[in-house]
């Protein structure tokens, strides 16, 4: 997969005029807080709860700022001198969550570096400028400053203890003022966290607490639904949503008052819904812009939620399931999200995952948005999924860019009406599941069955095209006479993961995929289309570029009404003798984490 030349979407002007006017009220009411009471100390603080890497400290210490998928030098520069290579870089060194890392180190370099760039931003923007006054930017460098506030104010001077305090009491004034004014969702919930944190922890800042609590009790009722999942449906968002409702509750219980009722039950709904969207290696899903996360982060967000029940068999936030034998298989089977949900969101319906133990097999391409709004827009778009695909279209299509605080996003439009699944009840391992994103234009609804084997050592898949109504294959037939009567092009692609070596076998006619772990996973078809091994990519976060990678593509022509393609994954080899692959809970149960 070549990097993509996407044409470049007009920004909405509507979109953009919103977003200037939201930029000029966080403006103002970032300067008016600056004039406020400042606060003077803690009341309480809070026990650090964020981990950062050692590994991006060090990075850091070394004058290598890493962030939103771009690298920019700086040794011995401070990061608000370095030019911004972009919005994104931007905001994630006004987010602070860098500083969790600095703390990782731990060593008086880092301490030192934390201490210069921390108190570097007070003098520059505390009084109301730069594009770090946004709610939810606010809210993560809020808890950032209280967690590490012991490494922030070691050996410091008063003046230095008085201008954190005073910008924290700032912050905690604007928080109050606009964190209505953040999108549902993560932003707001980030919002509303590090305003509870503030306001139970600074002194002179526990008023802003009753509105606090109460606006977090709301948006869990709002923006969790009954089966613990989020509007944009992207597994690592609900990761980071429930460990920011787990800090809340952990810094509530700790001024010995307890959590508002529907903040708890938002928590007993997402964990349910959380394990089921976790692979056999313990990593999540990857879908609507998520990425796996860290296996041990996620048992530890679990584990402090004190909830132990597991999947139930049913859609988890939309997203179909099968687990057996060490083996993981995760499907898109609902809507793609919609509207203001959907500015990350893919094409990606009836896309899965596959994974054996801890190997990723089958992936899909992941969020591009860290390397640039062309490799964004390539990323969302269903030919980077595992699924079957028309050529030249995606079963949800992208609208016009729309201005979103300062980076521009475009929304899914014209999604399929009509997306289903229905599970096996009798095996338990088999998923069928449809969905109609190519009527209006071709009149075809795509099918699709996958059954794993109770040894989880088979997967057998079955795709389908077929235009099931007299409106759809008036449409077909449309498109057919405009083809010529040559077809019209389909391809079904399998993204492997970077560490799955494949090689075409038997002629050309199956595909062999050897795992670091010693198993190798033989893919056959039914012989009816062009097997072929192309090259592909791997978007994934914290890195520089792309991996590459490679995808096996079954290639074929719709001639007429109907057609029908089956294609099995087989585990020919298991682990080889001697050779030690430590496994992520492959053969764990589902709720023991």
């Amino acid at each position: 997969m070549a990097k993509p030349t996407a044409r470049k979407p007009t920004p909405s002007p509507s979109g953009q005029k919103r977003a200037r006017l939201a930029q000029a009220l966080n403006t103002l009411a970032a300067r008016r807080a600056a004039r406020g009471a400042p606060a003077t100390g803690f009341t309480s603080q809070p026990e650090p709860r964020t981990i950062g890497s050692v590994a991006r400290g060090r990075q850091l210490i070394g004058g290598n700022f890493l962030l939103a998928g771009f690298l920019i030098e700086g040794r011995d520069r401070s990061p608000w001198d370095l030019a911004m290579p972009d919005p994104a870089f931007e905001e994630a060194l006004h987010g602070f969550g860098w500083l969790d890392d600095l703390a990782a180190v731990g060593d008086r370099t880092a301490r030192a570096r934390a201490q210069d760039w921390v108190f570097g931003w007070i003098d520059r923007y505390s009084r109301g400028t730069g594009a770090g006054w946004q709610p939810d930017l606010t809210g993560r460098r809020v808890i950032r400053w209280i967690n590490n506030a012991l490494m922030i104010l070691h050996a410091q001077d008063k003046p230095k203890a008085d201008a954190f305090f005073a910008a924290l009491g700032a912050q905690t004034t604007y928080l109050a003022k606009r964190w209505k004014s953040a999108p549902p969702g993560l932003p707001r919930f980030e919002a509303l966290t590090g305003l509870i944190y503030a306001a139970l922890s600074l002194t002179g800042m526990q008023g802003h607490s009753a509105q606090a609590l109460a606006g977090l009790a709301a948006e869990c009722a709002s923006q969790i639904d009954i089966e613990g999942g989020i509007a944009t449906r992207n597994p690592e968002e609900l990761l980071e949503v429930l460990t920011l409702l787990n800090w809340a509750k952990q810094a509530i219980e700790a001024t010995g008052a307890a959590p508002d009722p529907a903040h708890l039950a938002a928590i007993e709904r997402i964990a349910p819904t959380l394990r089921a969207l976790r692979h056999a290696d313990g990593g999540l899903a990857r879908f609507h812009g998520g990425e796996a996360c860290n296996p041990d982060r996620i048992d530890q967000t679990l584990v402090e939620t004190g909830i132990r029940r597991g999947p139930t068999g049913t859609l988890a936030m939309g997203f179909a399931r099968l687990h057996v034998g060490g083996t993981s298989l995760i499907m898109d089977a609902d809507k793609p999200p919609a509207g203001a949900a959907s500015t990350d969101a893919h094409a990606s319906t009836l896309a899965f995952e596959l994974t054996s133990r801890r190997r990723p097999i089958i992936v899909n391409c992941g969020s591009g948005a860290q390397f640039g709004r062309e490799w964004h827009q390539a990323g969302r778009a269903t030919p980077s999924h595992s699924t079957l695909a028309l050529g030249g279209y995606s079963s949800s299509r992208l609208g016009p860019e729309r201005s979103f605080g300062r980076s521009p996003h475009s929304w899914l439009e014209e999604t399929p009406e009509l997306v289903w699944a229905v599970r096996d009840e009798d095996s338990g391992q088999s998923w069928m599941a449809g969905h109609d994103g190519y009527s209006a234009t071709h009149g075809l609804t795509h099918l699709r069955r996958l059954s794993l084997a109770t040894d989880g050592r088979l997967l057998e898949g079955c795709d389908s095209l077929s235009a099931a109504t007299p409106q759809g294959q008036k449409r077909l037939q449309t498109v057919l006479e405009r083809e010529k009567l040559t077809g019209i092009p389909y391809q079904i692609r399998f993204h492997l993961h970077p560490e799955a070596n494949a090689t075409l076998d038997m002629g050309g006619h199956a595909v062999s995929i050897a795992l670091k772990s010693g198993e190798i996973w033989v893919f056959r078809h039914d012989g009816a289309l062009k097997l072929a091994l192309d090259p592909s990519v791997y978007l994934e976060k914290g890195r520089l570029r792309p991996r590459a990678t490679q995808q096996i593509v079954l290639s074929g022509r719709l001639l007429d009404e109907r057609c029908q393609i089956s294609w099995t994954f087989t585990k020919a080899q298991d682990r080889s003798q001697g050779t030690r692959d430590l496994q992520y809970g492959a053969d764990r149960d589902d709720s023991d984490t």
